[in-house]
């Protein structure tokens, strides 16, 4: 049987009626819920970055200058970053030492400037596994010698001392 329009109507605002607070009970009540717990996390602490001493890779004469090669060993489980390189005058002489052979040779008259790789630093590899990350840098120009230097520095080899910022 048919029922007249109305009827109908009154019988869908009857089940929307019925439907609705059922729906609207269970949306109220999953956005009312509430919890609690606990989290913990740590975080690592790195471990400082080994350098090398710095060589140089030609001789450096007065009034000249030299590329200064060195390797940076990395320990930790994450990349480290350098921001720059600085003469660690704590070592040596200064920061520089010259070969048993060429002890007459001043090392007063030697030169570092801090280097940052055009501001761009240095960022150094990961260990992996029992294998340190490593990176080799070349220093251009990083060594540099006076014209009031002595002729006892004439072939000399030196080391320049370096110590990494941020």
């Amino acid at each position: 049987m048919r029922h007249p329009a109305p009827m109908r109507i009154l019988l869908t605002a009857l089940v929307v009626l019925l439907v609705l607070p059922i729906g609207g009970t269970a949306a109220f009540a999953y956005w009312r819920a509430s919890g609690s717990g606990a989290g913990a996390g740590t975080s690592g602490t790195n471990v400082s970055v080994t350098l090398t001493a710095g060589t140089p890779t030609t001789n450096v004469y007065p009034g000249g200058s030299a590329d200064v090669r060195l390797a940076v060993s990395n320990p930790n489980f994450s990349p480290v970053r350098i921001g720059s390189l600085a003469l660690d005058t704590t070592q040596g002489t200064a920061g520089f030492a010259v070969d048993a052979g060429h002890s007459g040779c001043g090392l007063a008259s030697l030169g570092f400037s801090t280097q940052n790789n055009s501001g761009a630093g240095w960022t150094v590899n990961a260990k992996v596994g029992g294998v340190n990350g490593t990176l080799d840098i070349t220093l251009v120009n990083g060594l540099s010698m006076g014209t009031g230097a002595a002729n006892a520095c004439q072939g000399a080899s030196f080391t320049v001392y370096l110590t990494a910022g941020p």
